[in-house]
């Protein structure tokens, strides 16, 4: 008679692969819903076909009508919003070093900060150089968050792959793969697994 542990792994992982078809598919929907956007992405540059780039130009608010019409409350919050540029620059000094310094002992393969971190929205051509502004800003600190989120989410596939008895909001791209809460079985010999597999990353 089969345990119910394994049967369980199995039914995961059934739905694991169920998920990466569904978001390859996902992948292939949108590229197909940008192909209809009229751009094309040539290695960093994205180009619009010219029609849709004179329409764009015509939407683009110049800076003197953005500023009188713009919500105040965006241009009194703009010093504490901006202000998180520093502990953003500090969060990313330090998770960069760390993931330079430790994921070479460790085994682990490193992550591409190109991968998390993208600045294109500054191509378009409807926003004004404040909007492009605004926008690279998010670019860099959402971008940022996700990269660091990466990098810790391999730290603890490494060193404590063990899920939650709890169940908690947001999890990673790994948790689902891990341990179950409470199940020892051969502990040791799967943590080294996890640990072989995080070497293997692309």
């Amino acid at each position: 008679m089969g345990q119910p542990g394994f049967a369980m792994n199995d039914r995961i992982n059934q739905i694991l692969a169920q998920m990466a078809a569904l978001e390859a598919d996902l992948k292939a929907a949108v590229h197909e819903q940008e192909s209809k956007m009229f751009f094309q992405i040539k290695g960093k540059r994205v180009e619009f076909e010219g029609s849709i780039k004179a329409a764009h130009l015509k939407l683009k608010k110049n800076f003197f009508r953005w500023l009188v019409t713009n919500r105040p409350q965006n241009l009194i919050t703009g010093p504490i919003i901006y202000g998180m540029i520093f502990p953003l620059l500090m969060l990313d000094l330090c998770v960069s070093f760390y993931q330079w310094a430790c994921f070479p002992i460790y085994g682990i393969t490193k992550v591409r900060r190109a991968d998390y971190i993208v600045f294109d929205r500054h191509q378009l051509g409807y926003l004004n150089f404040i909007e492009k502004f605004h926008c690279a800003y998010c670019e860099y600190g959402n971008g940022l968050m996700g990269f660091m989120r990466e990098i810790l989410a391999r730290t603890e596939a490494y060193f404590c792959p063990i899920k939650h008895a709890h169940k908690i909001l947001g999890t990673h791209a790994h948790y689902n793969r891990f341990l179950d809460y409470g199940d020892a079985t051969d502990y040791e010999a799967r943590l080294e697994e996890f640990r072989v597999a995080l070497g293997k990353l692309k």
